[in-house]
């Protein structure tokens, strides 16, 4: 199911600009945040992921930072990350970031948000505060994952904003299918826009996904604001 907002998008979403202040913070990978800039943020669910493709991942991870010689054994290794330059930090979160975001795709786990009513939950929450918190972008509520671009406005905060949509959606979520615990994974992978073509190049992503996915009208939620 696709909408569409009629609101234009000229002036409503900001780019990351690298001469301005922006700050870093850590769990897995590093999240760049920076004022009035958007985002494009991919959030999953907790079993999205098998936990081999995981384990593979942080050996293939830990390489690359002995590679580029950071010890990943040591408690401040991200002391020694911020020491290489802002070109090789944006690989290494390029680089890392994609390489998991590519496997959803296959739609591991049991994929509960493949039904509408659940994925709806997950919609109404990213819209509820769009003018207000936000700038909302186009997204996708997928069957284990989303993808979305948004521009936060009066100081609202990256981490805590995503912390707030997820942990509302899985009370939802949980309290439908009837169960409690965990329902989407901690953390979310978030990429700062540079600049317009970059921005579309991530609109065409979301909007490309179901197809990538081979799912069929009803199985996911696309929405698109006007040009």
């Amino acid at each position: 199911m696709t909408t569409t907002n009629t609101k234009p998008l000229h002036d409503r979403f900001g780019f990351f600009d690298r001469t301005q202040e922006y700050s870093v913070s850590w769990g897995q990978l590093p999240h760049w945040e920076q004022p009035g800039a958007s985002y494009f943020i991919t959030f999953r669910t907790a079993d999205s992921l098998p936990a081999e493709a995981i384990e593979l991942w942080e050996r293939q991870r830990d390489d690359w930072l002995k590679r580029h010689g950071i010890n990943p054994s040591l408690a401040d290794w991200h002391k020694q990350f911020r020491d290489l330059s802002h070109a090789q930090q944006r690989v290494f979160h390029r680089e890392f970031a994609t390489r998991l975001e590519t496997q959803l795709d296959d739609l591991h786990g049991e994929c509960v948000l493949g039904k509408l009513e659940l994925a709806k939950i997950v919609a109404d929450s990213l819209h509820h505060f769009d003018g207000d918190r936000d700038q909302l972008g186009d997204f996708v509520v997928m069957p284990n994952h989303v993808h979305l671009i948004v521009c936060f406005t009066h100081g609202t905060r990256l981490r805590e904003q995503c912390y707030s949509w997820k942990h509302y959606t899985a009370r939802q979520i949980n309290r439908q299918l009837g169960r409690t615990g965990e329902f989407w994974q901690t953390e979310s992978f978030d990429h700062l826009i540079r600049d317009g073509d970059h921005f579309q190049r991530f609109r065409n992503y979301i909007a490309n996904n179901p197809q990538r996915a081979n799912l069929r009208d009803g199985e996911f939620i696309h929405y698109r604001c006007a040009d």
